[in-house]
């Protein structure tokens, strides 16, 4: 026995269990000292100095080294005790990178679950601004960001999440100009566009440079994805050598979208992009994944493998860099790449008038029939005062309907004859319904240019669109 420094007895045990104790506070002491120090070199500090951007990403070397530090795996801690994704998997990540072409509603979840998840470096490419009507369904976007660029709202988002990868910006369109340019840097590509010229584009792209593509499409209540262009697997050209025809490809502005089925489509690219980039799972190529958010049904099916006859990546195949860029996706869909509305021009100047115009004959009371040819859940959203409802589709059926309107208020004033004025949405099924009713002996009737949208814009500004 001894005495301790204050004069108490104490035993070789107690010396043993103060010793056991000061060193596991010692230990605690310096994993908080490399913890602390960790995150002082992500920031860039390491000499001690200020930085304005805390959220910059640490040294490249040090990002894509596949080396976890101690905030690197308190960070992704959850991922590391996945038996089947661990380590190895996040490191993998780590020094991977992943081009996301759009920030709209699949690009949102995909984008803020690959900077979540620790991918190395993320590039945005998107030239369309936030508008109030994307924010049900692209969560990265939010109502400050209203008017300003999509790739600065969402890079600033993923930046707010994972201040340690890099967050590349490429404010542009995704064209054959610059798309080589562009995708050349990154691993693995995944397509959030929506329109069908841009999927065979990118696609092509992929092709030309050896990519995986992670291909999604949402429309209305049902959801698809796929892996295009891995390990052997089919080209998007593959399964579709010839376009659809134009009055098969709808999107999202036309047909409607409920915001929540981009949102499950968009995770499962991310998930696709992390099971590529991490070298985990099976990737579904060759297989193509079916939802139908209506009935909570999930299908994966089988899809062709790759074509020997294909055009892009079959054993004939002879698409270059070259012809990848000087080939015409818009001719070769006869769709345009353009996000902007339809604007036809069926009709001759004298069947067609502005809506200002139609203001001033409504204000005049001139004797007139209006019929509103949008579907009828569209009508219900919101209409001109006593219009007649007759859907484009329902046009020749309801001729009767017209017949009588225009003799009952032809009645209520003998002297005039009464008109016909025909609008939709947008101008161009009224100008499609003009056209028909022309054919069928209504020869008087008018559309009104630009439709609901030209009536807010030059009549009422406070006219709801949609």
């Amino acid at each position: 026995m001894a005495m301790d420094s204050n004069g108490a007895v104490e035993t070789a045990a107690d010396v043993r269990r103060e010793i056991s104790s000061l060193e596991k506070a010692k230990a605690q002491i310096e994993d908080r000292i490399s913890a602390l120090q960790a995150r002082l070199n992500s920031y860039g500090l390491e000499d001690g100095s200020e930085k304005t951007n805390c959220s910059a990403p640490p040294p490249a070397e040090d990002l894509f080294s596949g080396k976890l530090s101690a905030d690197m795996i308190y960070r992704y801690s959850r991922h590391l005790l996945l038996p089947s994704f661990g380590v190895d998997a996040q490191a993998n990540l780590l020094k991977s990178s992943v081009l996301v072409i759009g920030a709209g509603g699949l690009g949102s979840p995909a984008l803020l679950y690959l900077a979540a998840c620790g991918v190395g470096s993320v590039g945005i490419v998107d030239n369309d601004v936030v508008e109030l009507n994307n924010l049900h369904r692209q969560i990265i976007h939010s109502e400050a960001y209203i008017g300003r660029s999509k790739v600065e709202s969402a890079a600033a988002a993923c930046r707010g999440i994972n201040s340690t990868v890099q967050i590349v910006e490429h404010k542009e369109a995704f064209r054959t100009s610059n798309a080589l340019e562009i995708m050349r840097k990154y691993d693995i590509v995944v397509d959030a566009t929506d329109n069908v010229p841009s999927r065979y584009m990118i696609s092509d792209c992929c092709v030309v440079l050896g990519k995986p593509l992670i291909s999604g499409a949402a429309l209305g209540l049902e959801g698809q994805l796929t892996v295009y262009n891995y390990n052997g697997g089919p080209c998007y050209r593959c399964l579709f050598p010839t376009p659809p025809p134009t009055t098969a490809c709808q999107r999202c502005a036309d047909s409607g979208v409920l915001g929540v089925v981009p949102g499950i489509i968009g995770c499962l690219q991310a998930l696709e992009a992390i099971k590529v980039a991490g070298a985990v799972g099976e990737p579904l190529s060759g297989r193509m994944l079916l939802f139908d958010a209506l009935s909570a049904r999930i299908r994966v099916v089988k899809i062709r493998g790759r074509s020997s006859q294909c055009e892009a990546c079959g054993e004939n195949a002879t698409l270059t860099e070259q012809q990848f860029c000087n080939f015409d996706y818009e001719k070769f869909t006869q769709t345009p790449l353009s996000t902007s509305p339809l604007k036809l021009q069926l009709l001759p100047p004298e069947a067609r008038i502005t809506s200002k115009e139609y203001n001033e004959i409504n204000k005049k009371g001139e004797p007139h029939i209006l019929i509103d040819v949008r579907p009828a859940h569209h009508y219900k959203i919101i209409s001109l005062p006593n219009s007649l409802n007759i859907p484009l589709g329902s046009l020749e059926g309801g001729l009767p309907e017209i017949s009588a309107a225009l003799e009952v208020n032809k009645a209520g004033d003998n002297s005039r004859d009464s008109s016909l004025y025909v609008i939709c949405r947008r101008g161009n099924d009224s100008q499609r319904a003009v056209d028909c009713l022309h054919k069928m002996g209504f020869t008087s009737a008018k559309d009104i240019i630009g439709g609901l949208e030209s009536w807010a814009h030059d009549v009422d500004p406070k006219f709801p669109t949609y």
